[in-house]
Parts: structure tokens; sequence; C-alpha cells
């Protein structure tokens, strides 16, 4: 490796040379407010005489060696591709501001020097710009636009419009005092990886996807990058592009992939780690078995985040439903599911079940208010649990024997919180799913109220009532309809709410047209023949949805045998564990085989304080776990660093009381789960 300051124009202007942006390099993606802090710092530095240079990063390149009986250079470009590409449109607006002044000398000396060399472009760009960068060497762009919205048109458009006979010879002489740090590197001899990788961590806005796509492709000769890219990183980029959002999804791809490979959710920032640890042999074809599973999975995680692409009507509404409950963390173990699905195992009412099991637990959930966090690790280890032979039950079975804050609620559970429930100051997204669940279920001619303007939600028992209501109701009835006015048994559908808003019932029943007496909605059916509403109709009402409600999100009739009851039960649901052993424990996501409760203490005590030492000094845990660097005051040490040990001589029940106190101290309280059983 050869690092050197270097004159940016001199290292345009080298003859025989072709900067190349290699395929596993992410788009172009800089703006105008870059493109006006590059611009506005190239005129401060032409102005300023005493200043020689002005600083812009480092180019990082691999030296491909000669090709061609032309005998042209190849230059591999890791790093600065964005800085590259900008200059590039920049001298671009330069050239095309030349001609139209007419200063045609200038303008030939510059496409000479900085834009062709021989009458080939000097920067050739990932494929997707290549033609967009053709559009705008071609002069086309300043007599109509590039059909597709591109950074690389709109930021030469920002210098076209700054650069003018005025001021041409400032930018020219700006351009001409940036350097940079050249790092030359050789393959075969440097390792452009860890030198890639050891930049990003200074500061380059890479996502993990990114730093994944570099790792699979970079040690690749050109050719076999090309090839790989085009036969599956392309696709599998394009399968997670989240359509609706425009938005590439990659990143959340890879996590939810190796999430169901290792059975272990790798943190954001570590899903590039996570996958380097997965898959260390980059041969030629260890990546494409790879890669090809990878591509396949893909696949199902497109019809995941873009439901309209699922061929199949029933399927595509529950994937819709799904996504409208934002159950993303389900998605490790859906793709499994959809590739059983896809590969025949399951038949098309199987996944049609899985899909509608996933949703009561998750929707049961949420209606008695349990911690989502939870999810987490029950999806990232469900499919574990699949037998293929009994595949809906086997998974019923697996949820049913869920304890604690992991269980899958049951109708006692849910029909007492309905009747209790603000189910009206919930996300907008989860309230219209109840609702239009409710309203469509086994409805012939379902009821379209995604993006639907002209159904709204209505309090039947208004926010702020008019003055009649209080007339025809007793003081308590009235505190009572107040009380619970935001209950799902007082939310319904109209398309009127605004002529219906705070008048009585009978006005809002009987209103011509609009009113509950002619409306041909489910949930307005129950209100049309009622001449009062009450405490008592709204039980009555309570009772109907509840009902209906059973029969959308049912509780599985599943039956766990008596042995299988007991699972592994978070810690704070933990009573007393005396006089019980320890089967495992799942610590933060990841099941570990522990076997003793001293040894429960050691690994967690360990792992809490090697993420964050500093909370055992500036808290009271310290004193808790008798923290100290003196191994006589303690009666059995557990040592947690090179210094520091914390007391292990504790009984079970201590054990467990100290570890509660410390991980309710670090915001972990779902964090530890531990299966007990008696000896």
């Amino acid at each position: 490796m050869v690092a050197k300051e270097h004159s940016l124009n001199r290292f345009l202007q080298e003859r025989d040379t072709t900067f190349i942006i290699p395929v596993y390099q992410r788009n172009y993606d800089w703006t105008e407010s870059q493109c006006k802090q590059l611009f506005y710092d190239i005129l401060a530095v032409a102005n300023d005489r005493n200043r020689i240079s002005h600083f812009i990063g480092s180019i990082v390149y691999i030296h491909e060696g000669i090709y061609s009986s032309a005998q042209r250079r190849e230059l591999t470009i890791i790093d600065g591709q964005q800085r590259l590409t900008t200059i590039t449109l920049l001298w671009a607006a330069l050239y095309y501001t030349a001609l139209e002044i007419g200063e045609t000398r200038l303008a030939e000396k510059v496409k000479e020097k900085y834009l062709e060399d021989d009458g080939d472009v000097k920067l050739v760009t990932t494929q997707n710009n290549v033609p967009v960068l053709d559009f705008i060497l071609s002069g086309k762009v300043n007599k109509e636009e590039y059909p597709e919205k591109s950074n690389m048109v709109k930021n030469y458009h920002f210098f076209k419009e700054r650069i003018t006979e005025h001021n041409i010879e400032q930018v020219r002489e700006g351009i001409g005092k940036l350097i940079y740090v050249d790092i030359a590197l050789e393959r075969g001899k440097d390792e452009p990886q860890r030198i890639f990788e050891s930049l990003n961590s200074t500061g380059l806005d890479l996502s993990q996807g990114d730093l994944i796509r570099n790792y699979v492709l970079m040690e690749l000769s050109p050719n076999a990058q090309k090839e790989i890219y085009k036969r599956y990183w392309r696709s599998i980029e394009e399968m997670t592009t989240n359509k609706e959002r425009n938005e590439l999804q990659l990143s959340d791809f890879l996590r939810h992939y190796l999430t169901f490979k290792n059975r272990e959710i790798p943190n954001k920032r570590m899903v590039y780690e996570t996958f380097k640890t997965k898959y260390p042999d980059r041969g030629l074809d260890n990546l494409e078995n790879v890669l090809k599973d990878v591509k396949q999975y893909a696949g199902y995680y497109h019809r995941l985040i873009n439901s309209e692409t699922e061929s199949d009507k029933q399927i595509r509404q529950q994937i819709k439903y799904i996504n409208k409950l934002e159950i993303n963390v389900s998605y490790p173990f859906l793709l499994e599911v959809y590739h059983d699905y896809c590969s025949a195992v399951i038949d098309k009412n199987t996944f049609l079940a899985v899909l509608e099991l996933v949703q009561s637990f998750a929707w049961r959930r949420f209606i008695v208010a349990l911690p989502t966090n939870a999810l987490n690790k029950i999806f990232s280890t469900l499919y574990r649990d699949v037998d293929k032979e009994n595949y809906l039950e086997s998974l019923q079975i697996t949820l049913l024997k869920k304890t604690g804050t992991q269980r899958f609620p049951d109708d006692d559970d849910v029909k007492s919180e309905l009747e209790v429930r603000d189910m009206y100051h919930i996300k907008s997204k989860n309230r219209m799913y109840c609702l239009e669940r409710l309203e469509n279920h086994d409805n012939k001619e379902p009821v379209l109220l995604e993006g639907n303007k002209d159904i709204t939600v209505e309090h039947i028992f208004p926010q702020t009532p008019n003055a009649r209501w209080r007339k025809e109701l007793s003081k308590e009835d009235f505190d009572k309809m107040k009380e619970k006015s935001n209950t799902l048994a007082n939310l319904t559908l109209s398309g009127n709410n605004g002529s219906l808003g705070n008048k009585y019932f009978i006005e809002k029943r009987d209103k011509p047209e609009k009113g509950y007496a002619d409306s041909r909605l489910f949930l307005n059916r129950y209100l049309r023949k009622k001449d009062d509403w009450t405490p008592k109709e709204l039980k009555a009402r309570n009772k109907i949805l509840t009902k209906r409600f059973f029969e959308i999100w049912p509780f599985p009739e599943a039956i766990v045998p008596e042995e299988e009851h007991e699972d592994a039960v978070n810690i704070f649901d933990i009573d007393d564990p005396t006089g019980k052993y320890i089967d495992y424990v799942i610590w933060d996501g990841k099941e570990l085989d522990i076997q003793s409760h001293r040894e429960l203490l050691e690994v967690v005590v360990t792992s809490v304080y090697d993420a964050n030492s500093s909370i055992f000094f500036n808290t009271d845990i310290g004193d808790r776990m008798r923290l100290t660097t003196k191994i006589a005051d303690l009666y059995r040490p557990i040592q947690i660093d090179e210094n520091y040990y914390v007391e292990g001589g504790l009984s079970a029940k201590d054990i467990f009381i100290r570890l509660r106190y410390m991980l309710k101290k670090v915001g972990m309280k779902d964090a530890l789960e531990v299966r007990l059983y008696e000896g």
C-alpha cells in the first residue's frame, strides 16, 4: 500500500487511465447540500491567495494492471467514488458553460483532460449510473430532462446554474487547489476489505447491507464481480426494496436472514460482523451457494414487504394485515414458513392458518398490553419447534407453552381487557386494522377502508357530548359512558362523522341517509333499532363484538400435554427458585446451557458489566453485588474482570433477587428467562 498527498487535477489528468466504480459500490447519493458546500469551498480557496490547497479527503483504489492492446490502466475505486463523480459533474458543467460563452479552447482542454481520454469516458460509474453520465456528457441534459429522477442530473444542474462567465476562472482555479490522500493498493498483496472496514469505522455512512455487498464482491476479480452482481446481488437488492416507500431494506432483510440461520438476533450494528463470521469462506463456489440461498429467501421477503406481488388473493390479504400490525419481528419465522409453502412442504390452507395464528398471537398480546420486545425472542426460535408432520398444531402448542410476558393471552384475558381498553388513542393503523377486520369478517362484499377518506372512526357516545346527553342520561350513566367512551363497544365506522358529531343518539340513528338506521355496515347493525345508548346497550354491544373478536382472532384449540407445560419463564415471573434446578437459560435472545444458579449469576453479571461497567459504580448495583477487588472479603468470589469480583456464595433465592434488581436498573427486564425443574 502506498499513500501520499496528491493534486486531484493531476490524478484525473492521467493519460491512458480509466477510473472504474465497481458494481459493489452503493449508488451515487450526494445531495444538493453537499454539492453546495463543495462549491463554496472551491470559491473560497480560489479567492484566498494565502491558501495554496484545500483537502477533500482520501481516494482509495486498486491497481488492476494493464488491460488491452492500448495499454490502458484500470483503477478500481473502493473509496472516494462520491467525490470523484461529483467533481466529474462539476467539470461537465464548466465544460458546457465554456461552450456557451464562447470559450471553446477552454472547453476542449477540460474535455480532453478531465472528461475523456482518446474518446473514452474517463470515469466508468456503476451500472445504474452509466446511462445517466452518458446523458449528461452528451449535452442533452440542457435541452431535456432525464426520464428518471437522478441525483447526478440534479447536481449537474446545480453546478451549471452557478457557473457563469464572471466566475468560471475562479471555479477552475479553485478545483486546481483541491488535494486528497492517494492510497494505492495492489490486488493480491494488500487487503482491500480490511482497509475499507477501517475507513468505514472512521465515519463513512455505509449501511450493514453496503458492507456485506463489499465483503462479498470486493475480493473477486473484476469479471467475477460483474457476473456475481448480475446473477445474484442485483436481484437481491431489487427484491429487498420496499416499493411503496421506494426504500432499500437490504440490511433489515439480512438481519432477518441471519436470525433464522443462527437462531439468534444480531444487533442492528453487528449484521455485517455476524455475516462475516457465518460465511468466512469467500471462494467463488462457496459464495455462489450462499447467494443462491440468500436470493431465494429475498424472493419471499419481497412478497412480505410488497404484498401486492403475492399472486394469491387470500395470502396477499393476510400479509397486508400482518404489515398493518407492523409485526416485522415475525419475518425471520415467516421467511421459513414461506419457503415451506413454496416448496410444497405445507399447503395453502396451512400457510393461511399460520399467518392468522401469528396475527392472533400478536393482536391478543397487544390488547392485554404485553411487552412487544418479547416477540423478538419468540419468533427468532419459533420455527425450530415445527413438526413437519403436524405443522400447525406443533406451532400452536409451542406458543401455548409460553408463560409470563411471553404468554398467549386466553379469552378471559382478552374479554376483561376489551371492557376497559382505550382502543381510540392507539396507532391509527392498529385502530383501523381492528375495525376493518371486525367489519369485514365473513363479508362477501368487504368494505374498503384503507385509503378511504369517506369512512372515519365515530364515537357513538361523543367525546364532547351536547347538552341533550346530560338531560337524557342519569349522572351515574353519563359518567360511566364518559369513562368508557374510547372502548371498542363505543366505536364504530361512519361515512358521516362530521354530520353526526356530538348529537344525541336518536338524532344520529335517524339522520336521513347518513344515520345508523340507513347504514349497511355490520358495526352499525346493532345500533339501527336501539332507542337508547346507555351502559346497558354498551355492555350488550361489547358482548357482540367480543364474540366476533374471538371468531377472527381465536385462541388455539391445541392441547398442551401436561408434562410439557413447563417452559422458560421470565425471571420476574418466578416466585421462588429454592429447591429447583436449572434446565436451560435464555439470555438476551440466546439459549445457554447453564447448570447452576451460581453459573447463572456469573454469566449475567459479567455480560452486563462488559456492556456497561460504569453502571456498577454510578448506581448501587455494585453494592448489591458486593463488587470489590478484595477476594478475602467474599465467601465464594466470582471474577468478572481482571480486578473485580462479586459475591457468589448466595442462595438461589438471593441470586434471583439480585439479578432482578440489576436487570430492572439497566432496563433489561425481559432479557432473562429460566427453565426450572424439581429434582
